[in-house]
């Protein structure tokens, strides 16, 4: 079970670190040195999707991902189209940030019995979008907004009661392309007032942030943007750990 996966490394201290690859912004050929990279590295996790990502792209390549490594491969989902049995399973988030009702539970229930019909894991996760300065593919695409970078207090409220909801893990994302990561205090609060697994994603473009992202909090760095332009990166961010 990948969640029992995860949740060992994190009790165990762990500082984990994902690359995230949207098909739709590469080749397969990128798809395939990435992976070699993230491997060679010592990354832990691949994570695969993107907001207009097509399901045949998903599955293609996830294959070509499994050809370069037997690294823990997770769906990302920007869609309900976005789920292959390739996959080893998939992060099932809801948008608990935002009041849109079909990223609360309209678009589970659509997916539900698919995903249970392929006999994937799906891992409840509490997706929490935070304002990283710069209009986002995420916000468009959910038609949300994302908590405030400079309150604290509402992320802390809004990952506890994705937990007490029985949410497995907690997701803090700036989204794709943003100016600024997910401010260190609001990982500091939301680790200080929650006990399960933390994801940390979006603006995270160099070794220094991931380090402070880690050491206030996060169990999971999560890089793509910055690895698209420059695969070096997964090597220098990896080894930072």
């Amino acid at each position: 079970m990948i969640y029992q996966y995860i949740q060992s490394l994190a009790a165990a201290g762990k500082k984990m670190l994902a690359v995230l690859i949207d098909p739709g912004k590469t080749s397969i050929q990128h798809v395939k040195d990435t992976v070699l990279q993230a491997k060679n590295a010592g990354v832990d996790f691949i994570l695969v999707g993107g907001s207009l990502m097509l399901n045949q792209e998903m599955d293609d390549t996830i294959q070509a991902i499994k050809q370069e490594t037997d690294l823990p491969v997770l769906i990302f989902p920007g869609s309900t189209i976005q789920i292959s049995s390739k996959a080893d399973a998939i992060l099932f988030l809801s948008l608990i940030s935002g009041r849109n009702p079909d990223l609360l539970i309209g678009r589970h229930v659509e997916s539900a019995m698919l995903i249970k019909q392929i006999q994937l894991e799906a891992i409840p996760t509490a997706y929490i979008l935070i304002d990283g300065k710069q209009f986002t593919s995420v916000q468009y695409i959910s038609q949300t907004l994302p908590l405030p970078s400079d309150k604290p207090d509402i992320a802390i409220a809004t990952a506890v009661a994705g937990e007490m909801l029985g949410m497995k893990m907690i997701y803090m994302d700036a989204g794709s392309g943003a100016l600024e990561p997910v401010p260190e205090k609001i990982l500091t609060s939301v680790k200080k007032h929650t006990a399960i697994p933390i994801w940390v994603g979006g603006g995270i473009r160099n070794p220094e942030q991931a380090i402070r992202a880690w050491q206030s909090g996060a169990d999971i760095v999560v890089v793509g943007n910055a690895v698209e332009e420059n695969l070096q990166l997964i090597k220098t961010i990896a080894s930072s750990r």
